[in-house]
């Protein structure tokens, strides 16, 4: 017996079924009389609860942090634990699909797009329907603002169907620079080599064999198996054309990412697309000019990657103004940074610059 309750209910039984008082009963079990004694007072929650589990029932794959960001845009004032508390009363826990075991090692970062129609990336997920005939599906997805841009559902995609599906989404949403893929038959045949190069698109394979680096395309296909191609039967191609339009508009337009801070990919394109849109806008001629930036730059350890996939190597450097200066170990790290911090000082206030090279105050360090 640990939780309180479970004392309050056993001191109502050592009383009731042994005729104990309440104190005698407290002493033997080992329990405060306060704790029996005490009253909740919890507000009702029959109206959250219930739309919890009516959403949690409708995105049967959503945890209890999505739950809560759609409950907020509903209008429930509710914290976070305190929703926590409700999704395990309820037992809505969603149960984790195990995978297979991976090797784990340190790889490169991949850079992420800044802007939406930077990158996009490419891939196909298989599926079957009820009679067990076989379904491919196309998926395109933008990799800055991780919006579905189209899922193309057909028996068999060729690599001339996948240049004319991209011809029709490029009218929807413009032309990107570059495209990510796997080495597939029909995107390295020559339809698509020819479509890439009339377009004057970037197209770029990833390694055979790696399918981490086309990380955002393989995200995505995890959370649409997961959230619809596992809890749905396919009768026909048209039912499937129609269940994943319907999906990718859901989400899109309504399904909270979390890497987007809880914003849906829809959202977030047009946010970073009116932010760019303002910033060549934004008038320069006839503005005064900006008051020169005394702050000293700060010294920080960085890493840079060799030619090899994935192999990195550590080296103390220091940045002074956009210069990369290159030191030997951490005790001379921080020499350097106190000298790129008094050089910066010194040219700031009274010094031309000739006399105040940084790049020999750190050769003799290192």
């Amino acid at each position: 017996m640990v939780t309180p309750a479970a004392k309050r209910e056993a001191v109502a039984h050592v009383c009731s079924v042994f005729e104990m008082s309440e104190r005698r009963a407290c002493r033997i079990i080992g329990c405060v009389r306060m704790t029996v004694r005490y009253r909740s007072r919890r507000s009702n929650d029959a109206k959250l609860r219930e739309r919890l589990r009516a959403l949690a029932h409708e995105r049967r794959r959503f945890g209890y942090r999505r739950l809560h960001v759609l409950l907020r845009r509903e209008g429930f004032i509710v914290n976070h634990k305190r929703l926590f508390r409700l999704y395990r009363e309820e037992r809505l826990i969603v149960r984790r699909r195990s995978g297979r075991k991976r090797a784990l090692g340190t790889r490169a970062p991949m850079l992420i797009p800044q802007a939406p129609n930077e990158r996009w990336s490419l891939d196909f997920v298989a599926d079957q329907f009820i009679d067990g005939r076989r379904l491919r599906i196309l998926v395109v997805i933008d990799d800055c603002s991780r919006e579905c841009l189209a899922l193309i559902a057909d028996t068999s995609i060729s690599g001339i169907r996948v240049a004319r599906e991209l011809d029709q989404v490029l009218v929807k949403h413009g032309k990107p620079r570059m495209i990510v893929s796997d080495n597939g038959t029909e995107l390295t045949s020559n339809a698509i080599l020819q479509w890439a190069g009339d377009h004057n698109i970037a197209w770029h394979y990833i390694a055979p064999g790696k399918p981490v680096q086309n990380a955002f395309a393989e995200s995505f296909i995890g959370r649409l198996r997961d959230e619809l191609l596992n809890e749905t039967l396919f009768r026909s191609l048209s039912h499937a054309r129609a269940v994943l339009e319907a999906w990718r508009v859901d989400y899109n337009n309504e399904r909270p990412h979390s890497r987007l801070g809880w914003m849906s990919p829809s959202f977030y394109s047009a946010a970073r697309r009116s932010a760019a849109l303002c910033s060549t806008t934004a008038p320069r001629s006839g503005s005064p000019p900006s008051p020169p930036n005394r702050a000293l730059p700060k010294a920080r350890l960085q890493f840079r990657l060799d030619k090899n996939w994935g192999q990195r190597q550590w080296a103390y450097t220091c940045t002074v103004g956009n210069k990369l200066h290159s030191v030997g170990s951490a005790g001379a790290f921080r020499k350097c940074a106190a000298i790129c911090h008094w050089i910066i000082y010194r040219r700031s206030s009274d010094c031309s610059g000739a006399s105040c090279c940084s790049c020999n105050s750190i050769a003799k360090l290192s």
